[in-house]
């Protein structure tokens, strides 16, 4: 059985608005007015705490509060801020027809993974669905790749891959020893994540299938 696994921001989900929005709420609490959108695109994907501490050398306690402020206004409006890429539903299932698994893999809390899937009307094609916890205790894309080989202990590693779209992804695939194909539309850096090791590179979700049939 083969199982390809979909990170969720910048892959499926073009979630920019919401999250950058969302940072900048943010923010706003500590008194910082981040007007460059740009810079806040280092948000999609990664783990947020950790990124609040990187990008505005917060302490663990502001990087909390941070976390939580952000939360405070995702949940309510930032969640559905976003638009799903096209062809995303279209390419799912076609690979289901094909007989792979589908499952998600996501730093976003799953609770929150599993409402915008809903929101597009394609939860019910997903096999399993894993993200973050409330508390931030599997954040990193290994600990979430990790948790999904623990629900589908059935599945050989060597037959799941990966699509992600940053070097986030990338790194994570690579730390528990499974391919990763990259998406060029999302939010990371093409030569970062070729660099960091990506098994193959799709423009389009259209492509997906073929290069998919290569690599599992």
């Amino acid at each position: 059985m083969r199982a390809v696994l979909f990170d969720l921001d910048g892959t499926l989900v073009d979630s920019s608005q919401g999250i950058t929005r969302s940072v900048q709420y943010a923010l706003k609490h500590f008194g910082i007015e981040e007007t460059d959108i740009a810079k806040l695109y280092s948000f999609i994907g990664p783990p947020l705490f950790e990124n609040f501490k990187r990008q505005y050398q917060f302490s663990d306690e502001q990087a909390g509060e941070a976390v939580k402020k952000y939360r405070e206004r995702y949940n309510e409006t930032g969640i559905f801020e976003c638009s799903l890429y096209p062809r995303a539903a279209h390419c799912i299932r076609t690979l289901k027809g094909e007989g792979y698994l589908i499952g998600l893999a996501s730093s976003k809390p799953e609770i929150f993974c599993k409402r915008i899937l809903g929101h597009f009307g394609i939860l019910d094609l997903f096999d399993e669905v894993v993200g973050d916890t409330m508390d931030g205790k599997r954040s990193s894309k290994r600990q979430v790749l990790e948790e999904i080989f623990g629900r589908w202990s059935r599945i050989e590693k060597e037959s799941m891959c990966l699509v992600g779209d940053t070097v986030f992804d990338v790194k994570g695939a690579k730390e528990v020893d499974i391919p990763c194909v990259v998406v060029t539309y999302g939010f990371g850096d093409l030569e970062e994540m070729k660099e960091a090791g990506a098994d193959a590179v799709c423009h389009s979700m259209d492509e997906l299938p073929e290069v998919l049939g290569k690599l599992l």
